[in-house]
Formats: structure tokens, C-alpha cells, sequence
């Protein structure tokens, strides 16, 4: 992504384990975790940016305020510790666990990965990565380590910043000791934690949400930051999910990977994937709720569902604040034989550069999402095609269908206009398989933000 700010999220684990295809996760025993991340206090929080819409899929679940501190047990700080190119908009955080913590993660598929990501897999052998910025990762982890009473390879770091460029280190190590003292569990620390990770985006994302595991209350919560660079497996974003209920992390590693999968690996705004990404996933076990060690239960699936919800909320919010974009894009697609083949239609249509630059130009240009479902690699009779533009048919078997142009034209201003939602729907058959992905419109601006990003 074009960033010009570089900023961390550091967490403490135990062990790496061995990664997934394209999730690379992590886990361990129950024992101390916190996230350090790089963003003010939250009354200059709020003056930089506002909070992004969270759009949040139908549930069992009600919105609530707090982002990562509405679970219990998790506190959260925001300052500007200058490590900004230019301005002083907060550009530090740390968010903290007061217990132990069972966590889960997943990182960038890119092999040329950037130091924080390197350090956290533990493969510094079959990177690219130059000498001087992995240094500035474990001077910062020792710092941080120092600070929470910690052993120094009981810290992971997340970063993001300009490619190549390192980060104003003695700026963020000076900072360290303010932003513990800053540490709180309001919606104040959380909302300008979450404004502090942002670099290009327009607004923060920042959600929770509280729903009931086996009749007890429990709450997930989370922030991330993303609007460029952004494409599936992962895209240029950071993340970081709270949850105060009780769950083996074996099971809760899973259960990230499932969550991660539908959603912020299914979000696209320009086809680049960047060296940094992460997300990490803590859980607190304070709610009281039974503790879920199997995936074949009722608890487990209610826990999924509402992790599901916040990672797809905010996966949104990072396509809608696309760089450049007005409007967000949702492509949903049914009839497959499976939920992973339906996930990959959906990805390549709301990848396809024409099929974005169609809607900017306000065109329902239903070959272009045809020719993207098309080559997404997943057979299918085109005879059983359909596809529609909001409530507007535009194919059915296979065949277009005679529609009201103007009409469908307006639809897609108007969700410009609004910066809205252009939803797309296509049906492949008549198999079980669904699945969903984001993306937004390709602008003018786009190229203009990104044409001379380090000159």
C-alpha cells in the first residue's frame, strides 16, 4: 500500500506453529499476551479522522461501543509518538491483556515479507529482508518487553510503512514508557488506538459487538487499519480481535483461520499484496462462558458467527475506505458446489479491474463481471449464469436480458454519490456453496494518490 507512516503492533505468544496454506497462523499455552501497536490521547484522536461506517452482516448480536477494550480484560492507549512523515496525528498504540491470553494470527503470503513479519515466523533465513530493519524489530521488542516484565522473545511485531524505509526508532522507544502509562479500559483508549494505525485511510475501524455462548454474554471486539495495497491473502491492512471468551487455542486457531478466510482475505481494493499484514486474535476467557474445545458444538459455532461478524465489519469498512473510492462493492455469489469455490468467483469479480472501473464510470456493464466470473478457475455451465445490479436482472441462463440501462445507471450513481454499497448477486447453479467478497470502485484518484507516493 502507499504508506507514509510507519507503526507497530507487538504481542506477546509462546510458539510459533506450522503455517496454513495461505493463513499463517499462531498459537500457544494459556500465559500472558498483550499487542503493542503503533498510534494519541483520544481527545486528539477524534480530530484527525472519524470512525468509519461498520457494516456489519445480520445476527444474533448487538453493536456496542469499546472496539478492542469492550471485552473484559483488555486495555488499550493511543499518542503520537512522531513517528510520522509529516503532521502529528496519533501514530502509536498498545493494547494489553491483564490475564493470559489464547491467541491466534495470520500474516502475508508475500515471500519478500517485511521484518516484523519475519520475526514473528521465524524465518529469517528465507527472507529478503535487509539486516538494519530486523534489528530495529528486536531493539523495539526488547524495549516493549522490558516495559511489560516480559522475556524479549515473548514479543511479536507487527509494522507497515513505505516499503524500505525504516522506522523513526528512537521516536517510538522514547514514547514507550508515556503510552504504558496512558493504558485504560474505556472506548476512548480503543477508538484512538484505532486511529492511530491509520496511515492513508480516511477513517478509522474500530467495532464490537456482544451476543451469547451457551446463555452466557460474552463480547468480540476489534480495530484495523487498510485502503490501498489491498488484495486476498492478505491484503495491506493490520488487525487486532478481542474476545473475553473461553476457548483451547487449538480450537481458536481454527477459528481465526475460518474468520480470516471470510473476510479480510476476501476483500480487494487495487490487486497488490503487501509485505506486512497481520492480524492477531486474543482471547481473555473472562466472560465466564464455558470453555469451547471442539468445533462439533453449538458454542463453538455462536462463537464463530460473531467472530465471523466483527472481521467481516471491519474487512468491509478497509474496502469502502478504499483509496480513491466512492462506493463499496459486494459481490455475492450462490449455486457453488462449495463455499470455498463460491468465495473464489466472488474474489475474482470484485478483483477485476474493469468490473471496478465499470462501476466508477456508472456503466452496468454485466460482460465484464460475466468475464471475471468466468475466469476465476472454477467450472461451471454458463448456461446456469445469472447475474444482477442491486434489484436489476441483467443475465439469466446464460442469456442477457433486455433491462433499463438508465435505470441501472442510477443505481450506481446514486451509491457513488452516497459512497454506498453496489451489490452485485450471481448465481453459478444450483449448489450449496456461497460466499461473499469486497471491493470498491477504481477512481481517477487512485492513480493520482498513488503516482508519486515517495517523490
Amino acid at each position: 500500500m502507499s504508506l507514509w507512516v510507519p507503526y507497530f503492533v507487538s504481542i506477546r505468544f509462546s510458539e510459533l506453529s506450522s503455517p496454513n496454506k495461505n493463513l499463517r497462523s499462531f498459537g500457544s499455552s494459556r500465559r500472558d499476551y498483550g499487542v503493542f501497536a503503533v498510534s494519541s490521547t483520544a481527545k486528539e484522536a477524534f480530530s484527525y479522522i472519524p470512525a468509519a461506517p461498520i457494516l456489519l452482516p445480520e445476527g444474533p448480536w448487538k453493536q456496542i461501543p469499546g472496539g478492542v477494550t469492550a471485552a473484559k480484560g483488555f486495555k488499550a492507549a493511543g499518542m503520537y509518538g512522531g513517528l510520522r512523515a509529516k503532521g502529528e496525528k496519533p501514530d502509536l498504540a498498545l493494547v494489553t491483556c491483564d490475564v493470559d491470553a489464547v491467541s491466534a494470527g495470520a500474516f502475508t503470503t508475500n515471500v519478500v515479507a517485511a521484518a516484523p513479519v519475519v520475526y514473528c515466523k521465524k524465518a529469517l533465513d528465507i527472507s529478503t529482508t535487509g539486516d538494519a530493519g530486523y534489528q530495529d524489530v528486536i531493539d523495539c521488542s526488547n524495549a516493549v518487553a522490558k516495559l511489560l516484565q516480559l522475556k524479549p522473545e515473548g514479543v511479536l511485531i507487527e509494522s507497515t510503512g513505505v516499503i524500505g524505509q525504516r522506522i523513526r526508532k528512537e521516536a517510538l522507544l522514547n514514547s514507550l514508557p508515556k503510552l504504558v502509562n496512558l493504558l485504560s479500559s474505556t472506548i476512548e483508549g480503543a477508538d484512538s488506538a484505532a486511529v492511530a494505525i491509520t496511515t492513508t485511510d480516511l477513517v478509522s475501524k474500530s467495532v464490537a459487538i456482544e451476543s451469547e455462548v451457551g446463555g452466557t454474554r460474552i463480547r468480540v471486539g476489534g480495530m484495523a487499519k487498510g485502503s490501498g495495497m489491498i488484495h486476498p491473502n492478505m491484503a495491506t491492512m493490520l488487525g487486532v480481535i478481542t474476545t473475553d471468551a473461553l476457548v483451547t487455542s487449538d480450537i481458536w486457531r481454527k477459528m481465526v483461520q475460518v474468520a480470516v478466510n471470510r473476510s479480510f482475505n476476501q476483500i480487494t481494493v487495487d490487486g497488490d499484496t503487501s509485505t506486512n499484514d497481520a492480524v492477531i486474535a486474543l482471547a481473555s476467557g473472562l466472560s465466564g462462558s464455558n470453555m469451547i474445545s471442539s468445533l462439533n458444538g453449538y458454542e463453538a459455532e455462536q462463537l464463530q458467527v460473531c467472530l465471523d461478524a466483527v472481521m467481516q465489519g471491519l474487512a468491509k469498512s478497509v474496502a469502502w475506505d478504499g483509496e480513491g473510492a466512492t462506493c463499496l462493492i459486494e459481490v455475492t455469489v450462490n449455486g457453488a458446489g462449495s463455499e470455498a469455490e463460491a468465495a473464489k468467483i466472488a474474489r475474482s469479480v470484485a478483483s477485476s479491474s474493469l468490473t471496478k472501473a465499470a462501476v466508477y464510470g456508472r456503466d452496468p456493464n454485466w460482460g465484464r463481471i460475466a468475464c471475471a466470473a468466468g475466469y476465476a478457475g472454477i467450472p461451471f455451465d454458463p448456461n446456469n449464469l445469472r447475474i444482477s445490479l442491486g434489484d436489476i436482472l441483467l443475465m439469466d441462463g446464460g442469456q442477457p436480458l433486455p433491462f433499463d440501462r438508465a435505470a441501472a445507471s442510477n443505481y450506481l450513481r446514486k451509491a457513488g454519490e452516497t459512497h454506498g454499497t453496489v451489490e452485485i448477486q450471481i448465481s453459478i447453479g444450483d449448489g450449496a456453496g456461497s460466499g461473499l467478497a469486497w471491493g470498491c470502485d477504481l477512481s481517477y484518484d487512485y492513480v493520482k494518490i498513488n503516482a508519486e507516493y515517495t517523490t
